[in-house]
């Protein structure tokens, strides 16, 4: 059977909708499905969203990527980068350069963001991999006080990645579901699902605004699923210092 990858990968999450899946309980860090792609366990995303605390968006004073640790690192031990790992996931027709971790070309077939098909070649910007909840935005919301170990394993967890087209993510910036929603209208629900399981596996809070958004956006699906896997929430030891 041919593995699935990229806008593929929803149908996986929907896969699971109709047929359910395992439970895993969120953050307990064991992985999804094939190749990391989450799969969609648990309680339904719209219950998962309603539980998710409430607090004012923290300054964003202090704030820097590096505080999320080198970027694309290799936390999960494979030896190779988290970029080409999400890069090997979710595009098809994948080439690579030197073996079988550095991505050189794939295509994203559909892409989730806009829904059309983008050609990925290396040292080009055509795809981006988004982190589904921006670190900005996880820094405003809780992650300003965590250890760097935390906050290197959001930054690289397969949970809260997807390569997505880059000119349509740049129009993201670090926006919450309250700021900003994917074009692409059937690909709403599987995106704030995401947030919801992202903010919910690592302690995220959310803002009012925010909170209401994903409400919004799920009672239009309320049986959408919860994905859930990806990394453990702290880094190896080795990533640990600083």
């Amino acid at each position: 059977m041919k593995r699935l990858r990229g806008g593929a990968a929803i149908a996986a999450v929907l896969l699971c909708t109709l047929t359910g899946c395992k439970d895993d309980l969120a953050g307990s860090g064991t992985t999804g499905g094939p190749g990391g792609t989450p799969a969609a366990t648990g309680g339904a995303a719209l219950a998962a969203a309603e539980a998710l605390p409430v607090k004012g968006r923290a300054p964003k004073t202090g704030y820097t990527r590096e505080k999320f640790g080198t970027a694309w690192a290799d936390t999960d031990s494979n030896d190779c980068d988290t970029r080409d790992d999400i890069l090997k996931r979710d595009l098809e027709e994948v080439r690579f350069t030197g073996g079988k971790c550095k991505v050189s070309y794939g295509v994203l077939e559909s892409d989730p963001y806009s829904g059309k098909s983008v050609t990925y070649r290396r040292g080009r910007s055509q795809v981006d991999i988004d982190h589904v909840v921006a670190l900005s935005d996880a820094w405003q919301k809780g992650a300003k006080y965590w250890g760097a170990s935390k906050r290197i394993a959001l930054a690289n967890d397969p949970l809260n990645l997807v390569a997505v087209d880059a000119s349509t993510n740049r129009s993201k910036g670090d926006g919450d579901t309250a700021t900003w929603l994917p074009p692409n209208k059937a690909y709403r629900c599987t995106y704030v699902a995401a947030q919801v399981a992202v903010k919910r596996k690592y302690g995220l809070w959310v803002t009012g605004a925010e909170k209401s958004a994903m409400k919004k956006v799920l009672a239009t699906c309320p049986a959408q699923k919860l994905p859930t896997g990806g990394n453990p929430t702290n880094a190896p030891e080795r990533f640990r210092a600083g």
